[in-house]
């Protein structure tokens, strides 16, 4: 995988879900109970057991590797369905095409359920909607796959595949995929052709429907990788891997425009860096977004009239190849899985302020997706 503004769409309403789709029952977060998080991993031969771990995060920060819960090659995504009863991953493959699996979550188990063939190479990212749909991002092959889970916990074979190729992109390389509207559409972030694409789904047909016109397009070279959505539904922030920009797409009546784009770098950094996650703070005041080179977080402050980012730090991540974050139940901590340096630094953080502080470092099997 290649470490590779202003067009107004049409949208007839816009309610938001973030990163994962909302759960209907949030994960334990008081004192009396454990807070877990499932961890995301590469293959390394001969270091670790290739598949999902368990890890516990204690109340001073400390992080508890609680072992392996389910074999699986490459789990590179992973995200619950709605009721957190299932988790749903892909698996990269190298060479060929990747896989999509199901696991029932019984207790601290996972039960494998099923196994479906991705629509290409380099599946990279799943999602699950409320009411079951699973979008695939498989980033090699450059589309974009819709499959159902069904309430037995098994996935269905694939319903639709949306190949940006035939839609004429020459380099498509679809990244991540998000549900809005209650799941009815789907935005699809394509690193290589530098937009946003926008999809209806058909019921009736299970097909997804582009939009018209079906496209958000970034700033050439951006390499749009990922997005987050303001709890306020109106604002949508893009992270570009290739630009380290942060790109504000904002909802007016029934259109999105895309707004502004800030640097995630300091000004005086003149090194190579590449940014990879985001995530808005469930109070909408703070967007954070991870820099792979840079290697920290940056912290921005949310206008509250306009969602103009202000940064206000670039915090160490105490390793190499922040991939992915997430922050905790109780948005005290935020938790960053740094792949080449084989570690979780956890920072804590200051829920008035928005700002972070190193805590503690956790030796982690190739770590690049946490899951709370």
């Amino acid at each position: 995988m290649r470490t590779c503004f202003f067009l107004i769409l049409p949208l007839v309403i816009f309610m938001a879900c973030a990163q994962q789709p909302a759960p209907a029952a949030e994960p334990a977060a008081n004192a009396n109970v454990p807070v877990t998080f499932l961890l995301g991993t590469y293959d390394d031969a001969g270091v670790h057991e290739p598949g999902i771990y368990r890890f516990g995060l204690e109340e001073d920060g400390s992080l508890t590797n609680q072992g392996r819960v389910a074999e699986a090659s490459n789990p590179s995504f992973i995200a619950y369905n709605n009721d957190r009863s299932i988790l749903v991953s892909v698996e990269q493959l190298n060479g060929e095409p990747g896989r999509v699996v199901s696991f029932a979550a019984e207790g601290d188990s996972l039960i494998l359920q099923n196994r479906q063939t991705a629509g290409g190479e380099g599946s990279c990212h799943v999602n699950v909607s409320e009411d079951g749909y699973v979008t695939v991002a498989n980033y090699t092959a450059g589309n974009l796959e819709l499959l159902r889970l069904g309430t037995d916990g098994n996935l269905s074979e694939p319903l639709d595949l949306a190949d940006h190729r035939q839609r004429g992109a020459e380099e498509p390389h679809a990244h991540s995929s998000y549900f809005i509207n209650d799941g009815r559409e789907v935005l699809a972030v394509d690193l290589g052709t530098d937009e946003v694409w926008y999809y209806r789904i058909d019921d009736a047909s299970g097909e997804l429907i582009p939009a018209d016109p079906a496209v958000i397009p970034m700033e050439d070279g951006a390499g749009p990788r990922h997005l987050t959505i303001h709890p306020n539904g109106k604002w949508i922030y893009v992270i570009n891997e290739l630009n380290s920009t942060v790109t504000q797409v904002s909802r007016q009546g029934e259109h999105m425009q895309v707004v502004e784009s800030w640097s995630t770098l300091p000004e005086a950094f003149t090194g190579e860096s590449f940014c990879a996650d985001i995530h808005v703070s469930s109070d909408g005041r703070f967007v954070y977004g991870s820099n792979r080179g840079h290697n920290s977080i940056v912290v921005f402050e949310v206008d509250e009239d306009s969602g103009a980012l202000t940064p206000l730090e670039y915090e160490s991540v105490a390793g190499d190849w922040p991939r992915n974050f997430a922050l905790s139940p109780q948005e005290d901590f935020l938790l960053v899985a740094n792949q080449r340096s084989k570690n979780i630094t956890t920072l804590s953080r200051n829920k008035e302020t928005g700002m972070l502080d190193f805590v503690t470092s956790t030796t982690a099997p190739i770590p690049v997706c946490i899951l709370f």
